[in-house]
C-alpha cells in the first residue's frame, strides 16, 4: 500500500490533488461493490431470503452501476467531474445508510439501487481526472496506479466489515459504511484545482463525430461472447462463494478473509494474465486462464474450509485474468471508426451478463443447493474455449493492421493508444470496469 504514497510524494500539488481524490475514491467505490458479499448472507438470514433474491440484490446494485455510467459522463460534462464524483459518493453513502433502515427486501433493493446510481459516477469521472492532470506517457502510468487502487479498496473494505459484524450490529455497519460515504463526499467537494468543466468541453469539442454504426464482424461478437460468459462467470462465483464457504463452517471473519485472499489474486492475475497474453497471445492465453478457473472451482468443491483458503488466490488470478487480456483485444477486431460504440457494446454486454448471472444461478440455487450451481458456473467457463479457438483465425487476419498500428506509433492493444479516437470517458470507463466488480 506504500506504493501509491511513494508516487503522490515525486508529483506536482495539483496533480497528487487529483491523484488522491481519484486513487480515494476508487478504494471507495470498488470497496463499496464487493463488500456486499460480506453482507449477502447477513441479509438472507435477517430476511429470510432465497437465492434467487440474493441474486437479484446483487444485480441491482451492479444493473444500475453499469447503467448510469453513460449518463454520469454526460453530467460531469455538463457539470464539471469533481462535482458529480461528490455528489455520487453521497448517493452511495445515502443508499448504505438506508440499507441499514431496511425492514425488508423492497426497501433493501431500493437501497441498493441508490447505491449502485453513486457508484456509477466514479470509474469514467476519475480516470479521465487522471487522464487529464497527466499528460504524455505520464498518463499511462498514473493510470496504472489509479486502477491498482481499486483491488485495494477490493481487498480492505470486505474485510473491514467482516470484522466489524464481530464488534456490532449489521445494521450499525451499513450505517457506519454509508456514513464513510459522506465523508468521503464532502472531502472530494472540498479539494480544489482538479481538472473540471472546461478540460472536458476542449476534450468534446476536439473528438470527431462518429456517425451511424456498422457491423464490427464476426472476430468482435466471438470476443463478446467470451467477455460475456467470463463476466458472468465472475459475478455468479463471487455471489455465491460466502454461502459455499458458510457450508464449510466459516464464519463472517473467515469469509472476509477469503475475500480478501481472492481479490488479492485477482489483482495479481491483473498483471500477470496482461504479460501472458501478449506472450502467449490471446487464444492461448485464454485458454490457461479459464482452464484454470474451472479446474480451480471444481477442486474447491470437495475441499475442507483451510485447503480451500490456500486455492482461492489461484481461482482470484484465473478469475480475473481474462478479461485483462480481452479488452486489450478489441482495438485489433475493429476499426477505428468503430471503436467508440464498439467499447460500449463490450463493456455493457460484459458487465449486463454480470448482472444476469446472480439472478440465474441463484435461481438454480434454489431448485438444487450452491455446490451444484458451483459446477454449472464452472462447465459454463469451459465453454469459452471453442469460442477462443474459433477467434484465433480473425486475430490473426488482423494482425497486419495492428503492425500498421504501431509503426504508426500507437499499440492499438493499449488504452492509451485509441483515445484520439475514442472519447476517454468511455475507453477509461471500459478499462477500470471491466473486472471483479465492477465493476
Amino acid at each position: 500500500m506504500s506504493l501509491i504514497p511513494a508516487t503522490l510524494g515525486r508529483i506536482a500539488a495539483p496533480e497528487r490533488r487529483t491523484m488522491a481524490v481519484a486513487c480515494g475514491a476508487h478504494v471507495l467505490h470498488d470497496g463499496f461493490t464487493d463488500l456486499l458479499y460480506v453482507l449477502l448472507p447477513v441479509w438472507q438470514a435477517e430476511f429470510g431470503l432465497g437465492y434467487a433474491e440474493i441474486g437479484l440484490l446483487r444485480a441491482l446494485y451492479v444493473g444500475a452501476m453499469a447503467g448510469f455510467q453513460m449518463p454520469a459522463g454526460a453530467l460531469a460534462e455538463r457539470f464539471g467531474g469533481p462535482l458529480v464524483l461528490g455528489l455520487g459518493t453521497a448517493l452511495a453513502g445515502i443508499g448504505y445508510l438506508l440499507a441499514g433502515a431496511s425492514v425488508g427486501f423492497a426497501v433493501l433493493a431500493v437501497a441498493l439501487i441508490f447505491g449502485g446510481l453513486g457508484s456509477s459516477v466514479q470509474h469514467p469521472i476519475s480516470a479521465h481526472l487522471v487522464s487529464e492532470a497527466f499528460s504524455g506517457t505520464r498518463s499511462r502510468t498514473a493510470l496504472a496506479r489509479y486502477n491498482f487502487s481499486g483491488d485495494l479498496g477490493k481487498m480492505a473494505l470486505p474485510a473491514m466489515t467482516a470484522w466489524l459484524l464481530t464488534l456490532m450490529p449489521w445494521r450499525a455497519v451499513t450505517a457506519t459504511i454509508g456514513a464513510g460515504g459522506l465523508v468521503a463526499a464532502v472531502a472530494i467537494l472540498a479539494v480544489r484545482g482538479l481538472p473540471g468543466r472546461a478540460a472536458r468541453a476542449r476534450e468534446t469539442v476536439s473528438q470527431p463525430g462518429i456517425a451511424g454504426w456498422a457491423p464490427v464482424g464476426r472476430g468482435f461478437s466471438l470476443l463478446l461472447a467470451i467477455a460475456m460468459i467470463d463476466s458472468a462467470t465472475r459475478m455468479g462465483f463471487l455471489t455465491f462463494l460466502p454461502f459455499l464457504l458458510k457450508s464449510k463452517g466459516a464464519d463472517l471473519p473467515m469469509i472476509g478473509i477469503a475475500l480478501t485472499l481472492i481479490f488479492a489474486g485477482g489483482a495479481a492475475g491483473k498483471l500477470a494474465c496482461g504479460w501472458l497474453g501478449a506472450r502467449l497471445g490471446v487464444v492461448r492465453a485464454t485458454f490457461i486462464t479459464e482452464g484454470l478457473t474451472a479446474a480451480g472451482i471444481l477442486a474447491l468443491l470437495p475441499l475442507p474450509l483451510a485447503a480451500g483458503l490456500v486455492v482461492l488466490p489461484v481461482i482470484g488470478m484465473a478469475l480475473n485474468g481474462t478479461s485483462s487480456v480481452l479488452y486489450g483485444t478489441v482495438p485489433e477486431l475493429v476499426a477505428p471508426a468503430r471503436r467508440q460504440r464498439a467499447f460500449g457494446i463490450f463493456y455493457t454486454g460484459g458487465v449486463g451478463a454480470g448482472a444476469l448471472a446472480p439472478v440465474v444461478y441463484g435461481l438454480a440455487s434454489d431448485l438444487a443447493d450452491v455446490p451444484a450451481v458451483m459446477v454449472l458456473i464452472a462447465a459454463s467457463v469451459v465453454v469459452t474455449l471453442p469460442l477462443a479457438w474459433r477467434l484465433g483465425p480473425y486475430l490473426q487476419a488482423a494482425a497486419p493492421a495492428a503492425l500498421d498500428g504501431h509503426s504508426a506509433g500507437r499499440c492499438p492493444s493499449q488504452p492509451g493508444a485509441i483515445s484520439s479516437r475514442v472519447p476517454s470517458s468511455v475507453c477509461l470507463a471500459a478499462c477500470s470496469c471491466f473486472s471483479f466488480g465492477s465493476a
